[in-house]
C-alpha cells in the first residue's frame, strides 16, 4: 500500500473538487428555487416532482445517461464539450444533490411563524429584508440539515465516476473489486466515508453555531471547508517530463496491460497516470478525445462496438480494418497486436463436460434448458452475443450478470453452469475449466492491439518506446500474469505482476508464440 499513498491523495483531492463543486452548483441551483417554491405550491409541485423523479434513477444510471447527451452536444460544439470525465459527473451529481437542500428550503422557509413576519411587515420591511433579515435565519438550521444530506450522499456518489472517465476515490474500489485486492477497496471505502463523515461534522458545526448564534463555530468550520478545497485545489508538482495517461477497462488483464505500458513510457523518460475502471465505449472515446493517450483494446470489440461489424473475418484482415478505420474516422494510430488473443470462451465445469458430453457450443444446445448461463455485466448487451444465438439455438433456464472477477468463482461455486469467459485469464485452466469449441465461428478475434491518440501518435519516441510490445505477449505468459492478481494465495497487485511479465518478456529464453 505504501507505493499506493501518493495515488490515493490525489484522487482523494479529485474526489473533494468534483465533490464540493456539485454541491456549490446544487446549491446556487436549490435555493433560489426553494424560495420560489416556498411562496408558490404550483412552483412547488413542478420543483420538487423533478427533484423527486431525479432521485429515482439509480446514480450509475444517471452518469450513463448523460454520455450520449453530452456526446451529441460535442458533435456540434466540439472539444469544448466533453462526453467523458468532469463534466458528465459534475452534472449528476448535482442533480443528485438537489432534491434534500430544496425539500428542507421549502420546509424551513414555510415553518416561520407568521406573527415573525407580520411583525417585519409591520416595520416597514421589503421582501428582500424579510427573506434575509427573518425567514433565512428562521429557516436556516432546517436547510443546514438538508444541505448536510446532500453533501454526504455527493461524496458517497461521487465514487461512480470513475465509470465516465473522471478520477475518484472510486478508482479504488473498481480496481480493488476486479482484482479482489480488499486492502485497496477498504482504502477507498474508509477515504471517502472519512470525507464525507469530516464534512458532515463540519457542516453540523455551521448549522449549530446558526441555530445557537455563536458565530465563532461558524467561522471554524467555515476556515476548515475552506483550507480542505484549497489543498485539494492546490497543484500537483509539476513532472519535468511529458505526462501521458494510459486508460484500462475493469478487468485484471487491463490493469496489468496499463501497468506494462507505463513501465515502458517511464523508462523511455515520460511521466504516466492512468485512468482505470472504463467501460469499453468511455475508453474509446477517451482515446479519440485524446483524454486517454494509450491503451489496450481487442480487435472484436472495436469491430462489433465501434466499427457495428457483425461479419467476423481472418484476424490479420481485421487489424488492418480497423487500423484503416481508427485512423481514418478518429486520429487514433494502431502501433499493432500484442501477440495473444483474449476472446469470449464459453466455459463449463470439467465433470459437467464428461458427464454431459460436452465440447462444443453446438453439444450445449440440447443441454441449454437445464443450464444457468453467468456473463459479465456487457456481454448480453453485445453484438457478439446476438451473433452466437445466430449461429446457436440456445435458450437457457437463466441468465446472470456478474462482475468479470467474480464470473469463475459464480461457475465453481454452482450459481452458473456455463460463463462466457476470457480466453487469456488464467482461472480457466488453475479451475480446471473445460472450454468449449465454436465451430461455426460465431464469435471474432480479439486479439490484444495496441493504440495510441492522435497527439501519441505525432510523438516518435512515445511510439518507439511502445513497439517492442507488438507481437512479444505469448498468451501463457499474459494467462499467468492475469493469474498472478486474480489467485485466491500469494496475490500480487497489477503492478507487481506487469514488473513479473516485464522481466518474462526480457527473458531470453521465452519464446513467443506468434
Amino acid at each position: 500500500m505504501n507505493q499506493d499513498w501518493p495515488r490515493i491523495l490525489d484522487l482523494l483531492a479529485q474526489h473533494v473538487q468534483l465533490s464540493f463543486a456539485a454541491l456549490g452548483l446544487a446549491l446556487v441551483i436549490a435555493l433560489p428555487l426553494g424560495i420560489a417554491s416556498a411562496r408558490s405550491r404550483t412552483v412547488a409541485g413542478v420543483t420538487l416532482g423533478f427533484a423527486s423523479l431525479i432521485q429515482t434513477i439509480p446514480a450509475l444510471a444517471l452518469l450513463a445517461l448523460f454520455f450520449p447527451l453530452l456526446l451529441a452536444l460535442s458533435a456540434v460544439f466540439g472539444d469544448a464539450i466533453s462526453p467523458l470525465g468532469f463534466l458528465p459527473s459534475l452534472l449528476a451529481l448535482t442533480l443528485y444533490a438537489l432534491l434534500p437542500i430544496l425539500r428542507n428550503a421549502v420546509t424551513g422557509l414555510r415553518s416561520v411563524e407568521p406573527a415573525m413576519v407580520e411583525a417585519a411587515d409591520g416595520v416597514g420591511m421589503t421582501a428582500l429584508q424579510k427573506l434575509w433579515l427573518v425567514e433565512a435565519p428562521l429557516a436556516s438550521p432546517t436547510i443546514m440539515a438538508g444541505v448536510r444530506t446532500a453533501a454526504v450522499w455527493t461524496i458517497g456518489a461521487a465514487t461512480l465516476s470513475t465509470t465516465v472517465g473522471q478520477p475518484s476515490l472510486g478508482d479504488l474500489i473498481f480496481a480493488g473489486l476486479q482484482t479482489q485486492n480488499w486492502s485497496l477497496v477498504l482504502a477507498g471505502c474508509l477515504a471517502a466515508a472519512g470525507l464525507a463523515i469530516s464534512v458532515d461534522l463540519l457542516l453540523g458545526l455551521i448549522e449549530s453555531g446558526i441555530r445557537w448564534r455563536k458565530h465563532l463555530r461558524i467561522w471554524l468550520a467555515g476556515i476548515a471547508l475552506a483550507l480542505g478545497l484549497g489543498a485539494a485545489l492546490w497543484p500537483a508538482p509539476q513532472a519535468d517530463r511529458p505526462v501521458v495517461t494510459i486508460g484500462a477497462k475493469r478487468f485484471s488483464e487491463q490493469y496489468v496491460l496499463a501497468r506494462l505500458i507505463g513501465r515502458r513510457l517511464e523508462a523511455a523518460g515520460y511521466a504516466v497516470r492512468y485512468r482505470e475502471g472504463l467501460g469499453s465505449a468511455v475508453v474509446f472515446r477517451a482515446l479519440a478525445s485524446d483524454e486517454v493517450q494509450v491503451y489496450v483494446d481487442y480487435a472484436g470489440t472495436i469491430w462489433t462496438n465501434e466499427m457495428q461489424r457483425q461479419d467476423p473475418g481472418p484476424r490479420a484482415q481485421m487489424i488492418a480494418e480497423i487500423a484503416r478505420w481508427a485512423k481514418a474516422q478518429h486520429g487514433v494510430r494502431l502501433v499493432g497486436p500484442l501477440g495473444f488473443e483474449n476472446t469470449y470462451a464459453f466455459a463449463v465445469r470439467p465433470d459437467d463436460a464428461r458427464r454431459l458430453r460436452l465440447r462444443s457450443l453446438d453439444d450445449v444446445v440440447r443441454v441449454a434448458p437445464q443450464f444457468v448461463f453467468g456473463t459479465d455485466v456487457e456481454f448480453l448487451e453485445r453484438p457478439e452475443w446476438q451473433m452466437v444465438q445466430a449461429a446457436y439455438p440456445l435458450r437457457f433456464k437463466g441468465r446472470r450478470a456478474f462482475e468479470p472477477t467474480f464470473m469463475y468463482r459464480a461457475l465453481s461455486l454452482g450459481e452458473a453452469d456455463i460463463i462466457s469467459a476470457f480466453s487469456s485469464d488464467g482461472r480457466i485452466a488453475a479451475n480446471g475449466f473445460v472450454v468449449l469449441d465454436d465451430p461455426k465461428g460465431a464469435i471474432p478475434s480479439y486479439d490484444a492491439i495496441l493504440m495510441v491518440s492522435r497527439s501519441a501518435a505525432r510523438d516518435a519516441r512515445l511510439v518507439e518506446a511502445l513497439k517492442p510490445l507488438v507481437g512479444a505477449i505469448p498468451v501463457e505468459k499474459m494467462r499467468e500474469a492475469n493469474y498472478r492478481v486474480d489467485r485466491d494465495d500469494n496475490k500480487q497487485s497489477p503492478a507487481d505482476s506487469a514488473a513479473w511479465l516485464d522481466g518474462a518478456l526480457a527473458a531470453p529464453a521465452q519464446g513467443k508464440t506468434r
